[in-house]
């Protein structure tokens, strides 16, 4: 949405950061999913050309050159970590790199890269036209702004929403329809699946995660069945680079099966959450270390759903 309907903002923000940080160029990583979007930005790159605030000089500022360009990718879900997104850029498979060193100092083809995503880019823009202290205005203490969030699932009104951080749950469901929920699950996948007595909460920097995903779960939902879905996922997503993440995942999604078949063991069912606990910290990469987020979720908060089907 931000990539089709702020595209101007998006260059804008781009070219700040590229003044910030003393670069000459930047670059737009394209999912292979948005191809259809490549048209529009380059078209409104030469705009920005012509308008004298990319190119030479830019903004008449004397010195300051800066030009922008689109690089294409293949869409895996695992290059939203920044070190293969690079790798991708390269033209390598996309694999998170060992780190240090860091982007910022060995980055795309080996120069000091700075990664950030759409949002980030076009929100600094918007900071910048208009002033901290108007950003400030919205949100709570120690979370200000506003966020963009892509609900999604059983609720009336999907679809993308700008909300001041600090928004409540309870508040956000409201909006789209969905107070009927029994979970939601905060950032995706990736997140954790809050029940109805944590609604009251906040989606802020200080409590619930901010991540943009948010997917509502209505009352006739399995919540086994959710986790099966999300680690079918991941299953396929994981790069197999790192060993927790990929031989944890198809072991994570046979026990949910083994919970839905009621053939888990709750001595069993100890050792998948110790395994978890070994994945969030010894894989190397997000994707990893978030994967069982759910399903451990799903353990904490529906314990109702799942022991009657564990044998005794």
């Amino acid at each position: 949405m931000l990539l089709s309907d702020y595209t101007d903002d998006l260059l804008e923000g781009i070219t700040i950061a590229g003044y910030a940080i003393g670069a000459d160029s930047g670059i737009i990583y394209l999912r292979g999913e948005y191809l259809y979007l490549k048209n529009q930005i380059e078209s409104v790159i030469k705009k920005r050309h012509e308008d004298g605030w990319l190119g030479k000089n830019v903004g008449g500022k004397k010195g300051f050159d800066f030009d922008i360009e689109i690089l294409m990718g293949s869409g895996a879900y695992v290059c939203g970590e920044e070190t293969a997104l690079i790798e991708s850029m390269e033209g390598q498979r996309g694999e998170p790199r060992n780190r240090p060193p860091f982007p910022v100092n060995t980055g795309f083809m080996g120069c000091p890269t700075v990664v950030n995503n759409v949002e980030t880019l076009v929100t600094a823009a918007r900071i910048l036209a208009k002033g901290a202290d108007w950003f400030k205005t919205f949100g709570v203490d120690k979370s200000t702004g506003s966020k963009l969030y892509s609900i999604s699932g059983d609720c009336e009104h999907p679809g993308v929403y700008e909300f001041p951080i600090g928004i409540t749950i309870a508040e956000l469901l409201k909006e789209v329809g969905g107070e009927d929920a029994k979970a939601v699950a905060i950032g995706g996948a990736s997140g954790f699946l809050l029940p109805q007595k944590d609604f009251a909460g906040t989606v802020a920097f200080t409590d619930a995660p901010t991540g943009g995903s948010v997917i509502v779960f209505g009352s006739e939902r399995d919540m086994l069945d959710v986790a099966e879905n999300f680690l079918e996922f991941f299953v396929e997503e994981s790069c197999g680079q790192c060993t927790p993440c990929r031989e944890g995942n198809p072991v994570l999604l046979e026990a949910v099966r083994m919970l839905k078949k009621g053939t888990c063991s709750v001595e069993y069912l100890n050792e998948i959450k110790s395994l978890s606990e070994t994945m969030q910290l010894a894989s190397k990469c997000g994707l990893g270390q978030s994967s069982p987020n759910a399903f451990l979720s799903i353990l904490e908060h529906f314990k109702h759903e799942i022991f009657g089907r564990v044998p005794v």
